[in-house]
């Protein structure tokens, strides 16, 4: 008989049935089945055990790598960034800050003289009511503000601040007692762009018939060694006018008639007292920083005043002709028409309507 597990007959193929022995290198004797280690893995060393069979090839990506695409951008922004801080601080052919540099202020003083003596009473009222100043408005409520509308680029405020800095300085400039006298300018001068302050110095420093540095163009005052106000109630009449020029700035008009009353100084009441007028156009121009700081750009000054002789100059200050007084022979300084630099001296007449008829 033939062993256990065996057919009978036996299995001369090694198979049952005769079949081909095809499977024959992967049948395990008994020896190495016996002699084999089994080991049965806990639950949480087979939760544990999680590694792939199969190695996972790493995806090769397309296109820019994440550090070039960073260095890429990086070059960008540099390059932008200099061409920007170039446009905006050339170092040719501009200014450091990109403000562009104030313009100077361009100005007129025209003297007017009078046909006969000037007229002159006593009677302080009388001789407003006789005159074209009769319906004038005393001091700054003869430079009332117009009302405040925005503009494309600006708003109310900006315009009003525009309007209310440009009074501030008509005022200071043609009001100011201690402005008037020639003794302190410092009121009119903390008003204006630090740009202009050079040439308002020079103004005061070194005053000059030339269009630019006539201290008479930028605040009224007279010689107090020949004048005084006999009254400080000085009548006003006028208007501001604000428009927008373009996106950055705005100009504001300032046109004033001021008529002062005077005497020779230190007379006191004894004095007859006559009128002195002062007709004022400042044109002003500001831009975000000035409106932002309460400071103005004087860009135009046009001033006519009377009586006044022509041969007097007019540059450093005023020297009005008084009650009883007439013009000096002579006209306005010469001008010469070859000269590089320099303003043409200009001189009007003051018309009989415009005195008192006292």
């Amino acid at each position: 008989m033939g062993g256990p597990g065996e057919p009978p007959e036996g299995t001369p193929d090694g198979f049952p049935n005769g079949a081909e022995d095809e499977y024959r290198s992967v049948v395990f004797d008994e020896s190495f089945v016996r002699a084999a280690r089994l080991q049965e893995y806990s639950a949480r060393e087979r939760l544990a055990d999680h590694a792939p069979a199969v190695r996972r090839r790493t995806s090769v990506r397309r296109g820019l790598s994440r550090q070039a695409l960073i260095l890429v951008l990086l070059i960008a922004v540099a390059f932008g960034t200099a061409v920007y801080m170039g446009v905006q601080h050339p170092t040719q052919g501009g200014t450091v800050t990109g403000r562009p540099t104030a313009e100077p202020l361009r100005m007129t003083v025209v003297p007017l003289a009078p046909r006969g003596r000037v007229p002159g009473t006593h009677d302080l009222e009388r001789l407003y009511a006789e005159s074209p100043a009769a319906q004038f408005r005393i001091g700054a409520e003869g430079i009332p503000l117009p009302a405040a509308r925005r503009t494309e680029h600006f708003s109310d405020g900006q315009v009003l601040a525009a309007l209310s800095t440009a009074k501030d300085y008509v005022v200071r400039s043609s009001l100011y007692p201690e402005v008037l006298s020639g003794g302190q300018v410092r009121p009119v001068r903390v008003l204006l762009d630090p740009d202009q302050l050079d040439q308002f110095d020079r103004s005061f420093d070194q005053p000059t018939a030339d269009g630019q540095h006539f201290a008479t163009g930028w605040l009224v005052r007279f010689d107090p060694a020949a004048a005084e106000l006999a009254d400080p109630g000085i009548r006003v009449r006028g208007s501001l006018y604000a428009e927008e020029t373009d996106a950055s700035t705005l100009e504001v008009t300032a046109d004033h008639t001021f008529v002062y009353a005077l005497r020779p100084a230190g007379a006191g009441r004894a004095a007859e007292a006559s009128l002195f007028t002062v007709r004022r156009e400042l044109h002003f121009r500001f831009d975000r920083e000035d409106l932002r700081l309460h400071q103005a750009h004087v860009v135009g000054s046009q001033l006519q005043a009377g009586p006044l002789s022509c041969a007097e100059d007019t540059a450093a200050r005023l020297h009005p002709l008084l009650a009883g007084e007439s013009a000096r022979a002579g006209g306005p300084a010469g001008s010469d028409p070859y000269a590089s630099a320099g303003a043409t001296a200009l001189c009007g007449t003051l018309a009989d309507s415009a005195q008192p008829k006292v």
